[in-house]
């Protein structure tokens, strides 16, 4: 009798392999498989036993004994019973012989790619703005932020943001090293009037150079540039900038969702559609932003160009808050004002740092599974 094993070529298996295997897949009838000879197989098994591990070979063979009264000619076997089952009883079937395969290791794919921020949670305070982001459910934090104090060495000049990536974090992070820039390049090309203009050329640029990256996903963006006693708040996306007049909330952007009236329109006349799935209202049923950097399959729906509110800074200015959506999903304009403002305003010892994780705690407390960055700036800093 001859038993035929097919023996895979590689000692770990491929991605593409799977961790189970099957009868058919150990016993093969076809010419390409080894074929051993029970005689042959006695005299491995008996060096096996004096060599567990061979030096030519990273597979071990174990082959059960061949039930007694059977041989490939039909002839009385020539091997002595076994001695725990009688030769009167009934040939039983018997498991295939098994492979004992040492795997080192098992990679299934491209891992995750983890990003320059491998931290769980972040906290930075600095001159006048303190910032806190925490990773929600997703495998690597996708939030970023930016922050560049003393701009051109002006003492009142300053630059926040607040990138909310989705995609994985290539774009948010392309977003806080690149958006200040282009907006300030621009800014210096141009009159101090179009600060507008120049906010958005910022942003396009920042979009298009990113799509040559040949890079993946998208961001969310919010940013915030202080200049000449001015307030120039922007926003692409559902990343979003609350200030405090005295108390009072005020929203400085307004989110770009398919669900906006504006954006749906916009969507439709560019040749696109926006459906609800599972209660979201999403384009082309995938992305329930209408606006943002990369997205690099939706870039025809979905463009980068923000929307810009500048005002002066006044003496009842006292915070301004950027926060990605992980916050403002769970959290109110008006009440993240109330949480905020009575520890960032104590004279004696003022908390921003406090406040911005009480904020994203108290959103995580509700629910919220998004990564979620919480930046609270003090205006009066800057009056």
């Amino acid at each position: 009798m001859s038993v035929s094993v097919a023996v895979c070529n590689s000692p770990v298996f491929s991605p593409s392999s799977s961790l189970f295997y099957s009868k058919a897949s150990m016993i093969s009838s076809s010419p390409e498989a080894l074929t051993l000879s029970l005689a042959h197989l006695k005299s491995t098994s008996t060096a096996s036993a004096t060599s567990p591990s061979s030096p030519v070979s990273p597979f071990r063979l174990r082959l059960p004994k061949p039930p007694s009264g059977l041989s490939n000619s039909g002839s009385p076997s020539t091997s002595a019973p076994s001695s725990t089952s009688p030769t009167s009883t009934a040939l039983k079937r018997k498991r295939p012989a098994r492979l004992d395969i040492p795997v080192s290791s098992l990679t299934f794919g491209a891992p995750a790619t983890p990003s320059s921020w491998p931290r769980d949670v972040v906290e930075v305070e600095g001159l006048g703005f303190s910032v806190y982001c925490k990773r929600g459910r997703r495998e690597f934090m996708e939030d970023r932020y930016s922050a560049a104090v003393n701009l051109q060495g002006e003492p009142k000049q300053a630059f926040f943001g607040i990138y909310d990536g989705h995609g994985g974090a290539k774009a948010a992070e392309f977003a806080a090293d690149n958006l200040e820039k282009n907006i300030m390049d621009e800014i210096v090309r141009r009159d101090e009037i179009e600060v507008e203009e120049a906010v958005k050329h910022g942003y396009l640029t920042t979009d298009s150079d990113f799509l040559k990256e040949d890079l993946h996903g998208g961001s969310c963006c919010v940013t915030a540039l202080i200049r000449n006693g001015n307030l120039v708040v922007s926003n692409a996306g559902d990343c979003r900038a609350v200030i405090s007049r005295a108390g009072v909330a005020e929203a400085l952007t307004s989110d770009h969702r398919p669900s906006r009236v504006d954006e749906r329109d916009r969507i439709e006349t560019l040749g696109g559609y926006v459906d609800l799935c599972h209660g979201v209202w999403r384009i082309q049923g995938s992305l329930a932003i209408s606006r943002g950097i990369g997205d690099r399959h939706l870039k025809q729906w979905v463009t980068a160009e923000p929307e810009t509110k500048i005002l002066p800074i006044e003496a009842n200015h006292e915070l301004l808050i950027l926060a990605s959506d992980g916050l403002w999903d769970k959290v109110s304009n008006q009440e993240a004002v109330e949480i905020a403002r009575p520890l960032c305003m104590d004279r004696d010892r003022p908390q921003s740092m406090a406040a911005c994780k009480k904020l994203a705690q108290l959103s995580a407390s509700r629910g919220s599974l998004d990564d979620t960055s919480v930046m609270i700036i003090k205006l009066q800093h800057y009056v």
